[in-house]
């Protein structure tokens, strides 16, 4: 099995030493390694001493969804691991994988379980971020339970579920995996094969306030797709769902231009 591994990062040079080292002591070799580093102003450009064998692109700061797309578009292999700067894998997280999909060749992605880092500890992940397999769309409309260090994928599916949504600042990963699992089934492989870390200041979920704001936006742009009945109705529950909790927070820090917003789109789907 070929498998392109896909970094994005941006001003993480210590912490892209520990991802690489996670993916260069993998029990299964990937053909290829791509950083897309992300308009870095550190050392991320000396990456390359260290690892001699990476591909590195360099790009003007054009956010997350950007420096990966430019790395699917430059993976030369069938299937494609993500890893976040940040992050890191079990030595067996690609073994496991290829074995998954051996066994299960009409599955075209699948994702594993992951442990949480805090400022050093391991923290108990939250119940509303339990996986699942198989037809997990209507389980992904809450919240985004793939991370994509988690995930694994065949490259041909970007070419008719599309790229991620370089108009979204965070929650790229939801509008994605929304967009995947409304048209694939997802496997899961229920091993602890990745390690996230969490705690600093520069991380996307930490610089935005009110993340439903985004995941609304994905989940409008299903709307304009052919979606089953139940599906459909699903996503109109959520819209309702997040726009209330929305306008509350809006009332409450008196963001008029907000507050009237919310309170259209609420009538809009209430009516659907």
């Amino acid at each position: 099995m070929d498998i392109s591994v896909v970094i994005p990062t941006y001003n993480r040079y210590d912490a892209l030493k520990r991802a690489l080292n996670s993916v260069y002591t993998q029990t299964l070799k990937p053909k290829e390694v791509i950083i897309i580093d992300d308009g870095s102003t550190d050392k991320t450009s000396q990456i390359k001493n260290l690892f001699p064998n990476i591909k590195y692109s360099y790009q003007k700061n054009s956010g997350v969804s950007s420096a990966r797309n430019l790395g699917i578009k430059n993976s030369t292999c069938e299937w494609i691991a993500f890893l976040d700067s940040d992050d890191e894998w079990h030595v067996d997280k690609l073994k496991h994988h290829a074995e998954f999909h051996k066994n299960y060749p009409k599955v075209h992605m699948s994702y594993t379980n992951e442990k949480w880092i805090r400022d050093a500890l391991e923290v108990k992940v939250p119940k509303k971020f339990h996986k699942f397999g198989g037809d997990i769309f209507i389980k992904c409309l809450s919240h985004c339970i793939i991370a994509p260090s988690a995930a694994f994928m065949k490259k041909e599916i970007f070419t008719y579920v599309g790229y991620f949504d370089e108009s979204l600042e965070v929650c790229e990963d939801y509008d994605m995996w929304l967009r995947v699992s409304l048209q694939n089934e997802i496997g899961l492989i229920a091993e602890t094969l990745c390690i996230k870390y969490g705690g600093c200041d520069d991380q996307l979920s930490a610089k935005h306030w009110g993340m439903d704001r985004f995941r609304v936006r994905a989940l409008e742009k299903l709307l304009d797709l052919a979606l089953p009945k139940d599906k459909k109705d699903a996503v109109i529950e959520t819209l309702v769902q997040k726009y209330t909790l929305l306008l509350k927070g809006a009332i409450k820090y008196d963001k008029i231009i907000e507050s009237n917003e919310y309170k259209i789109k609420l009538q809009r789907y209430k009516l659907e």
